[in-house]
């Protein structure tokens, strides 16, 4: 079987991918080699391909989570062994590819519970969810969630794990389709449709105090109409542009005492105690059903089409690429 590795050689369309044999390399000191079994994509993946957020050099590989076994160990690794089943993501960028080197703090084993397809799906998205409303702001029990694209991969997770605190999640879905999804997911209202009056429909929900936090990854000008569904001292939190840039917000938007934020989950995962604690949690998470539902699987070498299903918007869930 021959192994690949997915080059991006310059910013752009899926045209810019190039698949390439990948060479055998052996890890070094503190490194594994791990043979995955799936690749997670996500819409940071689009990002890093298209240039909204640019590598450091080209070529490179992009993908920032992945799961299977470990293939080889370096010196001075003593807690992982060959055959170990473990998943990573965050940085540093690299995952399309059929092996990885990577430092062995990077990777977290997987209980058997936990399946490669799983982690590989759900990893970024449940460290997101937990950094989101554990630590961006502490959603707990009486708490108002509103949770865009709450049929998506993120969406699914945030909706999942809201309801585990017990929180009351509206959400927000394009298609009657996707409402059915999001429904079987346990959110208690939906808001189905790109036309609807999502502001006007929020405070009707709330009996028109607005929501405590509201969770934004479709951009545009969605934004604004977040803030304007958070009660007054509520936050809005922007962790994605699904749907093109953000466009500056007044200031005046932030009256009566509103907060804006934008958390990165790739920074936060930079320190490696917050990463592991947070991948933890979501692997935990993982074992009580709080998953997101695979909706597509692609070969690695069939990359383009994966890209070009998760641009499309219809998939509701995470895409797979499977070595």
């Amino acid at each position: 079987m021959t192994d690949h590795i997915i080059m991006l050689n310059a910013p752009g369309d899926v045209a810019r991918f190039q698949l390439l044999d990948q060479p055998s390399t052996a890890p070094g000191r503190g490194e594994i080699k791990l043979r995955h079994e799936a690749i997670g994509t996500n819409f940071l993946d689009i990002y890093h391909r298209k240039g909204i957020y640019p590598m450091p050099s080209y070529p490179a590989v992009i993908g920032v989570e992945a799961a299977g076994v470990v293939a080889e160990v370096g010196p001075d690794v003593a807690d992982l062994k060959e055959g170990d089943r473990v998943a990573y993501a965050g940085p540093p960028v690299g995952a399309y590819c059929s092996t990885r080197i990577i430092a062995a703090e990077r990777v977290i084993r997987l209980p058997d519970t936990v399946s490669a397809k799983t982690a590989a799906s759900s990893l970024l998205k449940g460290m997101t969810a937990y950094m989101l409303l554990k630590k961006t702001c502490e959603v707990r029990d009486g708490s108002r969630v509103l949770i865009h694209a709450a049929a998506g991969g993120l969406g699914s997770i945030l909706v999942r794990w809201a309801r585990s605190l017990n929180a009351t999640v509206i959400g927000t879905v394009s298609t009657p389709e996707k409402a059915m999804l999001a429904k079987s997911y346990d959110a208690d209202h939906l808001i189905v449709g790109r036309a609807a009056d999502i502001v006007a429909e929020v405070q009707l929900l709330t009996n028109g105090n607005g929501v405590d936090v509201a969770f934004d990854g479709i951009g545009g000008d969605m934004l604004v109409k977040t803030l304007r569904s958070v009660r007054a001292f509520g936050m809005a939190v922007t962790i994605g542009q699904a749907s093109g840039p953000v466009p500056p917000v007044p200031v005046e938007e932030l009256r009566p005492g509103k907060s804006l934020s934008h958390p990165s989950i790739m920074a936060w995962c930079a320190d490696i105690e917050r990463y592991r604690e947070a991948a933890h949690a979501a692997i935990q998470a993982m074992g009580t059903g709080i998953v997101c539902q695979i909706a597509a699987e692609f070969s690695l070498t069939d990359v383009a089409r994966a890209h070009t299903e998760m641009e499309s918007g219809r998939a509701a869930g995470s895409i797979l690429l499977i070595p």
